[in-house]
């Protein structure tokens, strides 16, 4: 491995956390950018499932160009699109110019996450070091996702949703500056043909005829989800419907990232002792038993704080367990176009996501009931995933 272990871990904190940075920062201030402009609920959640739909949609040509060129041109790239159109989000005159440069903000964070996710697959071929080091990265994102809405919610108090949103210029530009000064080139055998459109289309197809592949990207849809739904109606609940302040829901999210770090640690544990597919089975249950706790809890009209909260916890200890396992596996059958099964997986979450998003912005009825529902049909899709997919399928011979 070219890169020191620490160095690696702090480029997968920065570069995997521009996704709760990106979705989690500005919530607390989406209320009121819906308001300043005048905006409808569907064009709110449009503002973060066009970015989430953009960035598992460019993964599809990231992905095939880092196998052919290298990881660290795509980082640069994707870093400083990511920062221009983070400086453009916070100079928005509408909710349409907003949706506009969060697509491209989208398009900037697939290059940046995409590459991340194929250097920890370019440095370690075996699966459960590459899974171990990937809960290591993902627990360096629950940090950045614990102070991210904290962070939304003071700026937003303090000085508006615009320096709310151009605070991710800032973290653009230390990531960019990180990868220019430390991050060599992981790629040790660039697929020279990856983008002929004869050798990626067999590509695309031997990897989406893949039984592993597609165990562990239903995993990483379906536990994505359930976090997805929360991300996506957290706000308007906490904030217009149980009337919470920006600052208070901020400290709500942190605990929430909280639980999601002890469960990315608790993961590490159980790789030491259980192979991944029954760590991911393990991991099934915390997201079963959270989901059908909420649900049920919302179906006895019980709507307060703790009702919603309580539930999320023990989801997302289980979305920990789970999510470095299927960001790993996706992988793991494929060295030679790690950049391409990464990016097809990362595409197949965010359709799922991009179709919930624009159910809950009709569904959305001044209730917690939605929000709920939501995650309740993902920790049951998780655990049938988990038990009926991933504990059944070995993984097989790592293959070009």
């Amino acid at each position: 491995m070219s890169i020191s272990p620490a160095v690696l871990v702090v480029a997968l904190t920065l570069l995997l956390g521009l996704q709760p940075l990106s979705t989690d920062l500005y919530l607390p201030a989406l209320p009121a950018l819906t308001t300043t402009f005048g905006g409808t609920m569907v064009q709110a959640q449009l503002t973060l499932s066009s970015l989430l739909l953009a960035f598992g949609a460019s993964q599809l040509i990231w992905g095939p160009i880092s196998d052919r060129v290298g990881r660290r041109p795509i980082l640069i790239i994707g870093l400083s699109l990511y920062t221009l159109s983070a400086i453009g989000s916070s100079f928005s005159f509408s909710m349409e110019s907003l949706i506009a440069w969060r697509v491209l903000q989208g398009v900037a964070m697939g290059a940046a996450i995409m590459a991340a996710r194929a250097l920890v697959r370019d440095c370690f071929d075996d699966p459960i070091m590459a899974a171990k080091v990937m809960s290591q990265g993902l627990s360096g994102l629950g940090v950045v996702a614990c102070v991210s809405t904290p962070i939304g919610g003071l700026l937003t108090d303090l000085f508006g949703w615009r320096i709310a949103l151009l605070f991710l210029a800032v973290v653009g530009s230390v990531a960019l500056g990180l990868i220019l000064l430390k991050i060599d080139e992981t790629l040790r055998a660039p697929k020279l043909d990856a983008l002929r459109p004869n050798v990626l289309l067999h590509t695309w197809k031997s990897i989406l005829a893949n039984h592993t592949f597609w165990s562990f990207a239903l995993l990483q849809s379906a536990t994505y989800a359930g976090l997805f739904v929360f991300l996506a109606t957290s706000s308007f609940v906490f904030i217009q419907i149980l009337s919470l302040s920006s600052s208070v829901y901020g400290l709500l999210m942190f605990t929430m990232s909280a639980s999601y770090i002890s469960g990315t640690l608790l993961c590490r544990r159980l790789l030491l002792r259980y192979s991944v597919q029954r760590t991911v089975a393990i991991g099934g249950v915390f997201a079963l038993v959270g989901g059908t706790l909420m649900g049920v809890l919302a179906l006895a009209g019980i709507q307060a704080v703790w009702s919603i909260m309580l539930p999320l916890y023990i989801y997302m200890i289980g979305h920990g367990i789970n999510q470095p396992c299927a960001q790993s596996g996706a992988m793991g059958p494929f060295p030679r176009s790690a950049g391409a099964a990464t990016a097809l997986s990362s595409f197949i979450m965010v359709i799922f996501s991009f179709f919930i998003g624009q159910w809950l912005g009709v569904r959305m009825d001044g209730t917690v009931m939605p929000t709920a529902l939501g995650i309740w049909v993902s920790g049951v899709a998780v655990a049938v995933v988990a038990w009926g997919f991933v504990v059944r399928i070995p993984l097989p011979p790592k293959t070009a």
